[in-house]
C-alpha cells in the first residue's frame, strides 16, 4: 500500500486488524460505535491524551476508539486500542487504555492475536484492557465493588480530555444513578462472552465524534421518559461523617458511613495557622475539647494533639480525602471561611477526588473561587433564609446545586418546601441538596418531594429510605434517533 491510501482502503485496513474483545460473562453492556484513526506519521492522538509514534519499522498505527453508552459507574465511556503494523502489514505491537493511561499488551512477551486481530480482555463494567484476565482478577475486591455499591456513583461522566457533557446536570447525574444501580452485577471474572468489532459499528473517529452527543441525549430522553419520578435515587450524606454513631469529622466517621452504604459524606474545612487545611467544624475548640482558642491560632501539631473521644484526632483534608478515595465515598465539602476555597480544591485535584467531590458554602465568593481552580467541579450554596429566591443565589455562585439549611427553621422544615418550589429549582437543571435530617418520616417526606439529596447524622436512617432495588450479593463496605440496543 501507498501514503496516498483511498477511504475505501483506509478502511479495509481498519476492518483487517479491530480488536476481539473478551467480556465478563455477567457483564451487563457492549461496544456501541468503534471509531478508527489511522496514523501514517507521529502525531496527537484525536481521542486520548497521547502521541502516536510512528517511526521504523512501524509503518502505520490504527487507533479505534470505542464507544460504550455506559460504563457501570456513569453514561458514556470510551477506551482504546491501538495496533502497530509494518510494511509487511504484520502486527508488531498493541497498546491499550487502561483507567486514564495505556500499556503494552503481551503476556510472557507475546502479544495476543487471532489472526491479525489482537484479543484484549475488558475489565468487568469498567472496560479498561488487559492482555489477559489475570490483570482483572488480581483487583477482583476493587472491580466488585465498582460493580457493585458503587454502581451509578459518576452520574454523566467528566474529564479533563472531554469536558462536561452537556446533558450533564444534578437531575440527569439522578437518572444515570438510578438506572445504573439496577445494572449492578457482581463479576464471574470468567471471560467468555466474545465481542468482534463488527464492520456496522466501525466508523471513521471524526464521524463517530459528531455522532456521541446526539447518543447521549437520546439516552437522556429514554430515561426521563422510562424512569417514575419516585423510584429515583438520591444522594445519602453522611453528614460530619456518620456523627450520631462516632466523633464527628473524624476518620472513624468517615469509616462508619461507607459502612452504613452512605455515597458521600459532609467535611468542614478550616486553616490552621501554618495554613494546612483541616476537618472541623467550629471555628474554636470550646465545643470538641473544652478550650476556648481559635483554630486559627493553632498550628497542625498542635491541633493534632487534640485528643477526641474513641481515640480520634482532628484529621486534615488531605487524610480525610485520602480515606474518602480508599474506602470509595464521596465527599461533600463546606468551606467555612474565606481562605479555604483554593487549598481545598487544589488538595481534590491532588487526591484524584474532583469528579467525586461537591463543594459547599454559604459564601458566593469561596464557590467561584473553586470553578477557578476546578472549571468542572460541583458546587452548592448554602442558604438560611426561607425567603430567599435559590435560583438568584445559584446564579451568583455560579452553583449546581442549592441547599437549604433550614433545619432549624420550623419543626417540620420539610413543609417549608413545595413541590412547586422543587420543580422550579429543577427546571433550572438545578439539584437540591438539604439539611441534615435523622427524622425517618422527614426523611420519606424530602425523598418524596424530589430533593436530590439529604445530609444526616444517621445515613443509616437515610439508606431505609433511599429508593431503588437492593444490589446483588453481599456490597456492604468491609474494612436525531438511534435505537437503544443491548441494554
Amino acid at each position: 500500500m501507498h501514503a496516498t491510501q483511498t477511504l475505501t482502503q483506509q478502511r479495509a485496513l481498519a476492518e483487517r486488524y479491530t480488536p476481539i474483545i473478551f467480556a465478563d460473562e455477567a457483564e451487563p453492556f457492549q461496544p456501541e460505535l468503534v471509531g478508527y484513526t489511522i496514523f501514517r506519521q507521529s502525531g496527537p492522538s484525536l481521542s486520548f491524551p497521547r502521541t502516536i509514534d510512528v517511526h521504523p519499522p512501524v509503518w502505520r498505527v490504527i487507533e479505534y476508539a470505542i464507544w460504550w453508552d455506559w460504563d457501570i459507574g456513569h453514561l458514556y465511556e470510551l477506551e482504546h486500542v491501538w495496533v502497530y503494523i509494518d510494511e509487511e502489514e504484520r502486527v508488531i505491537k498493541v497498546e491499550a487504555s487502561w483507567h486514564g493511561t495505556y500499556h503494552e499488551m503481551r503476556v510472557d512477551g507475546s502479544i495476543p492475536l487471532e489472526g491479525t486481530h489482537p484479543i484484549v480482555y475488558a475489565e468487568p463494567g469498567k472496560h479498561a484492557m488487559a492482555p489477559s484476565p489475570e490483570w482483572h482478577t488480581r483487583r477482583a475486591s476493587q472491580i466488585i465493588l465498582a460493580c457493585t455499591r458503587l454502581a451509578g456513583a459518576g452520574g454523566v461522566w467528566e474529564n479533563v480530555l472531554y469536558g462536561r457533557p452537556e446533558v450533564k446536570s444534578p437531575r440527569v447525574d439522578r437518572l444515570v444513578r438510578t438506572y445504573l444501580r439496577r445494572k449492578a452485577f457482581v463479576p464471574t471474572f470468567r471471560f467468555t462472552r466474545q465481542i468482534a468489532v463488527k464492520p456496522d459499528i466501525l466508523v471513521p473517529w471524526r464521524e463517530m465524534e459528531r455522532l456521541i452527543p446526539a447518543r447521549l441525549r437520546v439516552w437522556v430522553h429514554h430515561l426521563e421518559r422510562a424512569l417514575p419520578e419516585e423510584e429515583l435515587t438520591m444522594l445519602a450524606i453522611a453528614h460530619r461523617g456518620a456523627s450520631a454513631h462516632a466523633p464527628e469529622n473524624t476518620p472513624l466517621a468517615i469509616r462508619l458511613a461507607a459502612s452504613m452504604g452512605a455515597d458521600m459524606v459532609e467535611m468542614d474545612v478550616r486553616v490552621t495557622a501554618d495554613g494546612v487545611p483541616i476537618v472541623i467544624h467550629d471555628h474554636d475548640l470550646k465545643r470538641l475539647a473544652g478550650r476556648g482558642i481559635d483554630v486559627h491560632e493553632l498550628t497542625l501539631e498542635e491541633i493534632q494533639e487534640v485528643p477526641l473521644p474513641e481515640n480520634q484526632h482532628i484529621p486534615t483534608l488531605h487524610e480525610a480525602l485520602s480515606l474518602c478515595r480508599e474506602l470509595a465515598i464521596g465527599a461533600y465539602l463546606e468551606l467555612k471561611e474565606p481562605g479555604t476555597a483554593i487549598p481545598a480544591a487544589l488538595l481534590v485535584r491532588q487526591t484524584g477526588m474532583t469528579f467525586h467531590t461537591i463543594f459547599s458554602s454559604f459564601h458566593a465568593e469561596l464557590l467561584r473561587e473553586v470553578k477557578r481552580v476546578l472549571p468542572h467541579a460541583s458546587t452548592a450554596i448554602l442558604f438560611r433564609d426561607i425567603d430567599v429566591d435559590p435560583l438568584d443565589l445559584a446564579a451568583q455562585a455560579a452553583a449546581d446545586y442549592v441547599h437549604p439549611a433550614w433545619e432549624k427553621a420550623a419543626p417540620r422544615p420539610d413543609f417549608l418546601l413545595s413541590r412547586a418550589w422543587v420543580e422550579r429549582v429543577h427546571a433550572q437543571n438545578l439539584g437540591i441538596i438539604t439539611w441534615h435530617e435523622e427524622r425517618p418520616n422527614v426523611v420519606r417526606a424530602l425523598r418524596h418531594l424530589g430533593v436530590d439529596g439529604i445530609c444526616s447524622d444517621r445515613p443509616d436512617v437515610l439508606m431505609l429510605a433511599k429508593s431503588g432495588p437492593a444490589l446483588p450479593g453481599n456490597t456492604r463496605w468491609h474494612n436525531d434517533g438511534y435505537t437503544l440496543t443491548g441494554n
